[in-house]
């Protein structure tokens, strides 16, 4: 990564002037060199630019994975402005709150979407225009001549913002920057061997940062690119082989499906150099399973999306090291570029080596900030630049982190960051429910299950099938509970803080009874 330019501007011109005829992204069999990318991005700059689009402004795309995407963020850049990329996983209503708050100006749409843009529409007062993906875009830019002209963009310019949750149970925008894309794709390159030369499948979506900071490293890097338009776990088995991947990014819950596709251990996977994983726990059979169909490339990488994607990595040494199996729960060292410390959550000081506490971090990779939410901002940064994670765990005497709870109770299901508050804001609003907590309990399939503890309103019934149907109908299905328990009362402290640590107690282990 010697030598690389300032902005994503500048690093695809570079590889538009080094390696013109290489390939640079595919998707489905068409690949586009990058020459002809870097030509399309400056027909996408010149669209937006004659669609009203200027500097600071927020364009959005609702879509699967789809190269236009990577298109429409890296044109933002020439640009100035900011592409935020939505959930398509969410409701609606969500939906409309994430779009309405990045303000965006103009909505990429893929055709799995276009039915419920269409009855949202009317609820999205800046959108100016709605583009349909990939047909009227590519008439859209295809009527543009390339555009030369480049924002002079700063380090800290955002250019892509993805949403996350937040304990306040709204999404937030993490503005996410030339500045912090670049410091991590440098700690990545730097650690994962990644080169001009490699294959990058880009699996995961390109809402999630492991999507979209995943297909930035290989711009960063010059390395290719192949998209999937979504994450089949046999399909990417196939890819794996014929197109010669030698990088990847994925979730538990897809390799554990992946394990047990039929034939996985047939095939040929000697092209990869780093298979890594995370976003949630992985259960110890899939990780001996995919030990063994994935030998010497396994990286379990801890990260978020405040600090542009991977802060730490357990890396392949570990995994296959019998003296080291204990390492196997740990979130592994920081990265190049990324300091670690555990602090006391109540007054910030660091704690002793084992101890408990939260998870700081302090890297060049950090965010801008959220959007538009300066107190949210001043609460997750501090003011010398250590980012708060609200992530749970200790540091060995070797420097080995592990997450050993989240602080504030994020549950992760399948990869995906959910938040109790967003749910038992929405339960809460049910005229059967008096009381709501919110809790994750283990799951052998997707780490973890979203469990609903109710106390019903007085005089009223709670019907647990009701009761999920209502939360189904305002969120996105793999937020919403997968069974309900009603008690009599909630177990709180003295100062009426709800004990979810004793109600995970409780239900840890139960039959689940209703599924996704």
């Amino acid at each position: 990564m010697t030598g690389t330019p300032a902005d994503f501007t500048s690093i695809v011109a570079r590889w538009e002037a080094e390696r013109p005829d290489a390939p640079a992204v595919g998707l489905a069999g068409t690949t586009r060199t990058w020459a002809e990318l870097a030509r399309r991005v400056r027909q996408v700059a010149a669209a937006l630019r004659a669609d009203g689009v200027g500097p600071g402004d927020r364009v959005a795309v609702l879509d699967l994975n789809h190269p236009s995407c990577l298109e429409l963020t890296l044109a933002c850049a020439q640009i100035g402005a900011a592409n935020a990329v939505v959930n398509f996983r969410l409701a609606p209503p969500e939906i409309v709150y994430v779009i309405n708050d990045a303000q965006a100006k103009l909505l990429f749409v893929g055709p799995e979407f276009a039915g419920a843009v269409e009855q949202i529409r009317e609820k999205l007062p800046t959108v100016e225009r709605v583009v349909a993906v990939p047909t009227e875009y590519e008439a859209w830019l295809g009527a543009q001549q390339p555009d030369p002209e480049v924002y002079p963009a700063e380090p800290g310019d955002c250019f892509v913002q993805l949403y996350t949750s937040g304990t306040t149970g709204f999404p937030k925008g993490a503005m996410l920057t030339h500045a912090g894309m670049l410091a991590h794709a440098r700690g990545v390159a730097a650690d994962f061997d990644l080169s001009p030369d490699a294959i990058v499948q880009v699996a995961m979506p390109l809402f999630h940062v492991g999507g979209t900071s995943y297909a930035l490293l290989a711009v960063s890097c010059g390395a290719r690119m192949e998209f999937m338009r979504t994450p089949d776990p046999a399909a990417i088995l196939e890819m794996f082989e014929r197109d010669r991947v030698t990088h990847t990014f994925l979730v538990p819950a897809l390799m554990a499906a992946m394990v047990r596709v039929p034939g996985a251990a047939d095939r040929d996977y000697s092209s990869l150099r780093a298979l890594s994983y995370g976003a949630s726990p992985m259960p110890l059979p899939v990780m001996r399973a995919s030990l063994k169909l994935f030998p010497g490339v396994l990286h379990q990488v801890y990260g978020m999306t405040e600090a542009c994607g991977v802060v730490s990595s357990l890396g392949p040494a570990d995994h296959e090291d019998p003296a080291a199996e204990h390492r196997l729960v740990s979130a592994g060292t920081p990265i190049h570029g990324v300091r670690i410390e555990i602090r006391d959550p109540a007054t910030g000081a660091p704690v002793p080596t084992g101890e408990a506490g939260e998870i700081w971090v302090h890297t060049d990779q950090l965010m801008g900030g959220y959007w538009g939410k300066p107190e949210a901002t001043a609460a997750a940064i501090t003011p010398d630049g250590w980012l708060r994670t609200g992530d749970g765990g200790h540091r060995d005497a070797d420097g080995y982190v592990y997450v050993t709870d989240r602080i504030k109770d994020m549950i992760i299901s399948g990869g995906e960051n959910i938040y109790p508050a967003e749910i038992e804001r929405v339960l809460a609003e049910h005229p059967t429910v008096g009381d709501v907590a919110v809790i994750g309990v283990p799951d052998e399939r997707w780490g973890e299950a979203v469990v609903a503890v109710v106390v019903a309103a007085p005089g009223a019934e709670v019907d647990q099938a009701e009761l999920v149907a209502y939360a189904r109908e305002r969120l996105a299905h793999f937020k919403c509970p997968r069974r309900v328990e009603v008690l009599a009362e909630l177990p709180r402290t003295a100062t009426g803080k709800v004990l979810k640590r004793e109600l995970r107690k409780t239900y840890t282990g139960q039959e689940q009874s209703v599924t996704r």
